[in-house]
């Protein structure tokens, strides 16, 4: 991002913080996760305690069975504030974490808009289940190629189109440096505001703010929150 793109990205950012959210949803993550959230695949394993949840994917890489992904009972609808702690467990260099953003169904039988009602089908939460038959935004962050090559890790917007995957990312992607260590504490802080993303990143050392505009793609308006963790990786 450009010195002046990024200056203009980092004030709008700020004065929307400043905005009169209205919380509507909180979790600890020291109450039982059945709660407030679901769970698609089914070798995943959660697990809540004082300090917060531990949440665990499948073991096995490439085994699409060992997806999971951890979806809020409740539908969000309008600009959305998100915040959340996360720390990695793992120590992968391969496969990623994602936030889906107010996901719904394509609406095409059997995957109707209230995704609950295709559960069932995302017992394997292979990503083609989703991406093919979702509308929805998704950031992945703490992500990095599933090849045998340590990699950067890298940080990319895509807005599903309940189709294929090519071609539904949202420039630019980002390089993010000196974050996502094994065992560091980050706070997370996403808005998304009409057809504006900010997702920004804070550990002990460093801050770094991401931005998207979706200029190409309909919008999206409502739906369920989700949290994504491919085979092997944990939180």
């Amino acid at each position: 991002m450009a010195t002046d793109e990024k200056m203009i990205a980092e004030n709008q950012f700020n004065e929307l913080l400043k905005n009169d959210w209205k919380e509507v949803f909180f979790d600890s993550g020291s109450e039982d996760w059945r709660k407030y959230w679901f769970l698609d695949g089914k070798k995943a394993m959660i697990s809540n305690r004082d300090e917060g949840m531990d949440f665990y994917a499948g073991p096995t890489f490439l085994d699409d069975s060992c997806h999971a992904v951890l979806w809020t009972k409740e539908e969000y609808s309008g600009d959305l504030k998100i915040e959340y702690e996360f720390t990695r467990l793992d120590k992968e260099f391969r496969c990623v974490n994602i936030l889906y953003l107010q996901a719904t169904g394509s609406g095409e039988a059997p995957y109707e808009r209230d995704i609950t009602k295709w559960n069932d089908l995302r017992e394997i939460s292979a990503m083609k289940e989703y991406f093919s038959h979702m509308n929805t935004y998704h950031i992945s962050y703490a992500a990095f190629n599933n090849t045998d090559k340590i990699e950067p890790g890298y940080i990319r917007a895509r807005r599903y189109m309940a189709a294929d995957l090519d071609g539904t990312e949202i420039a630019p992607d980002y390089d993010p440096t000196g974050f996502f260590a094994y065992g560091d504490l980050h706070k997370m802080t996403i808005i998304k505001t009409g057809d504006h993303l900010y997702f920004n990143i804070v550990n002990e050392k460093q801050e770094q703010l991401c931005h998207w505009h979706n200029t190409e793609f309909p919008p999206i308006e409502s739906g369920r929150i989700g949290l994504r963790q491919m085979f092997t990786r944990a939180s």
